[in-house]
Parts: structure tokens; C-alpha cells; sequence
């Protein structure tokens, strides 16, 4: 059970992984074509066979694609057929934005930025169980008050948090794409 454990993707690493530019155009185009080899994939992206291949196996790693090994190429598609997957709800939640959006990728990487450092994941937390002064909040997470601000800075910028008269609260009505974000962080 504990090796099962810590195989299970951190929040902020797979926020890490998703708030690439570059991988999240190639998230957008197997939204747009499924099924595409590594090599298709960098073509179309003109990207380093190499590199694209490196970023693929990342998303996968995070549990947002799927690949298929078919002959000596390796086909993906997003992860969003089956509830199998622990990053699956995540991966049709980003497919959905591909699909509604008019600029996923800046969107989706801004609301990924949120949760990028475990510091951020902690505040969020803490914050989700209660308001809290920044004083409190130093009190509960042993961060430095520099970098506190600068962590709250972040996820107010982001949409997930707000302060009012010294008093920091997670925002209460979240669009959906940033309510599986803070699902994610709050895993």
C-alpha cells in the first residue's frame, strides 16, 4: 500500500507539468486529432522529435494521457475515456477548456501556475479549512512572512484566494476548471 502511495503524482508536479506552454499545445492537438504518434506530434508542432517525446511521457506520467505502443510508434490520446486514472477528471476538465476557450493555453497555464510550489499547495490548504490572517497562517505553515506574501500574491492573481481587511479566504464560487485545480491541491 505505501508503494502504491508514493507512485501517486504530487499536485504541484503535475501543475509543473501542465503549466508548460509547449506541452499544453501538445495536449491541445490530441484534443484536436487523438491517436497521433510522437512523430506526427512533433511535425505538426515543429518541435524536436526528441523533446516532444520527453514532454508526452511527462503528461502521461501525470495520468493526463494515454499511450498505446503500436508497432514501433507510440500513439497518445488524452486520458479522459475512463475514471481509471487518478488525473482523469483533470484531463477532461483541460480537454473541455481546449475545446471552450478561445485561448486555452494562456488560460490553462495562468490557473496551473496557482499550485506550482508545495509552499502555495500548503497555504491553499491551510486557507481551505478556515480564513486566516497572514499572521495565522505564518503561525500554521512556518513560512517566512517574504515568502508567505509572495505565495498569496500568486494565488490571489490566480483567482483561488482573496484578502479582505488583513483576512485571507479561498474564493468561494470557482469556475470549473479552477475547482478541479483545487480539488487537485486539496487531494
Amino acid at each position: 500500500m505505501a508503494a502504491a502511495l508514493s507512485l501517486r503524482p504530487t499536485p504541484w508536479r503535475t501543475c509543473r507539468a501542465i503549466a508548460n506552454r509547449t506541452r499544453l499545445e501538445m495536449f491541445g492537438l490530441l484534443v484536436r486529432h487523438p491517436g497521433l504518434t510522437v512523430s506526427a506530434a512533433a511535425k505538426e508542432l515543429m518541435q524536436p522529435l526528441s523533446l516532444t517525446s520527453e514532454y508526452l511521457r511527462a503528461l502521461e506520467a501525470r495520468g493526463l494521457l494515454i499511450s498505446r505502443r503500436v508497432g514501433g510508434r507510440v500513439e497518445y490520446r488524452v486520458n479522459s475515456a475512463d475514471g481509471a486514472r487518478p488525473a482523469s477528471s483533470l484531463a477532461i476538465r483541460l480537454r473541455l477548456a481546449f475545446q471552450r476557450n478561445s485561448q486555452p493555453v494562456d488560460t490553462i497555464f495562468k490557473i496551473a501556475t496557482a499550485f506550482t510550489h508545495p509552499r502555495r499547495i500548503e497555504i491553499f490548504r491551510v486557507l481551505n479549512r478556515g480564513s486566516q490572517t497572514l499572521v495565522e497562517l505564518r503561525l500554521a505553515t512556518r513560512i517566512s512572512r517574504r515568502a508567505a506574501r509572495r505565495h498569496l500574491v500568486k494565488l490571489e492573481g490566480r483567482g483561488f484566494v482573496v484578502c479582505r481587511d488583513g483576512v485571507y479566504t479561498v474564493v468561494g464560487r470557482l469556475d470549473k476548471l479552477r475547482l478541479e485545480f483545487a480539488r487537485l491541491a486539496t487531494a
